[in-house]
């Protein structure tokens, strides 16, 4: 891989935001289902069905709205509230009680989540496709993926652990089982949205507003100069 692709600030900053990002949410979906399951008491199905409404609301923004969003103010503009949404839903779900009810302590932190992710990826793949001129196009969204796999990857690691040496740390403390679970997990959600703040200064300080698209703009072949850009933009 080409490291001249790093010197856009919008691909090098896109894609360790995403990296941050998916870290967060990754944590946020692995261990809120052990929360559900091992401290609520959900089933499977059960789980899936709470799970199902940051889904929905995730796929139906991502499916269209954002792109009008993306449109009218820009990915950048668009992107730094969702990844704010995302930073809220985990401390939300870092004071998750063990007796918790999924209408007063879940729905609205799941709602955040899907919002924040359903807006956020739409303008984060813009950001990242921006730098890149049309040879290294797919370059650059390989690179997208990767860094996804690899935070989520590396993420969920660190947060599992994280969350596993405070609830054994509760649980030679004295506190009961349940509780010393639900300690880190509140660790992990808490650590998680730490990565997520940073992913904001990031996209505060780093980022810079992308080209926004057009449907006239020629095509490679129409355009021969199109042919002679650097392989690489400032953006």
């Amino acid at each position: 891989m080409p490291l001249r692709l790093f010197r856009s600030r919008n691909v090098a900053g896109a894609n360790t935001i995403q990296a941050l990002l998916v870290a967060g949410m990754f944590g946020m979906f692995f261990l809120g289902a052990l929360y559900l399951q091992g401290v609520l008491g959900y089933d499977a199905l059960q789980v899936g069905l709470a799970f199902l409404p940051a889904t929905i609301v995730m796929g139906a923004l991502s499916l269209g709205f954002s792109e009008k969003l993306i449109m009218r103010f820009g990915p950048r503009t668009t992107l730094i509230p969702g990844v704010i949404m995302v930073g809220i839903g985990l401390l939300l779900f870092a004071r998750t009680p063990v007796h918790g009810s999924y209408l007063v302590d879940l729905l609205v932190p799941f709602l955040l989540v899907g919002a924040g992710v359903g807006t956020a990826f739409p303008s984060l793949m813009t950001l990242a496709m921006s730098g890149a001129t049309p040879s290294d196009s797919g370059l650059a969204s390989g690179l997208v993926n990767t860094s996804m796999q690899v935070g989520g990857a590396i993420g969920l690691a660190v947060l599992a652990t994280l969350a596993t040496q405070r609830t054994n740390s509760q649980i030679d403390a004295g506190a009961s089982h349940l509780a010393a679970l639900n300690s880190g997990y509140h660790l992990a959600y808490l650590v998680g949205a730490g990565l997520v703040a940073i992913a904001t200064v990031i996209a505060i300080a780093v980022l810079k507003p992308a080209p926004m698209p057009s449907h006239e703009m020629a095509s490679p072949e129409a355009d021969p100069a199109r042919e002679r850009e650097p392989v690489y933009s400032e953006a």
